[in-house]
């Protein structure tokens, strides 16, 4: 879109409008078969084609049926965590590997005699 901020809210209808009408040619799609794909009648699809206010739930529809929902995050990101969930999520990352012990069940008991012949201790 243009400077967005400054557009009214009937031309961001428009511009969006225009922009799910050229996204329909693009894919080959009549306004009869994207309506009934996104489940919206043909006159809906049309009053959304032609800026007119419609319910979020038929643009959801259309958005749906033209397999662009998953764009929704260029339009609202999700929030990204404060610096301070950032530092306390990275305080609970694991940053080293343990060495692998060989027994997982109880620690041998030691008993006298078994000094490493090697070191004399």
């Amino acid at each position: 879109m243009r400077q967005k901020t400054s557009l009214s809210d009937a031309a961001v209808l428009t511009e969006l409008g225009e922009r799910l009408a050229h996204l329909r040619l693009h894919q080959n799609l009549t306004q009869a078969q994207l309506a009934r794909e996104a489940g919206v009648s043909k006159r809906t699809l049309i009053r959304l084609e032609h800026g007119e206010s419609s319910q979020l739930t038929n643009l959801i529809r259309v958005l749906r049926g033209l397999g662009v929902l998953g764009n929704l995050d260029a339009w609202i990101p999700p929030p990204l965590p404060s610096p301070i969930e950032h530092l306390r999520s990275r305080a609970k990352t694991r940053r080293r590997a343990s060495p692998a012990t060989r027994n997982r069940g109880r620690p041998a008991t030691w008993t006298w005699g078994d000094e490493s012949p090697r070191t004399g201790e």
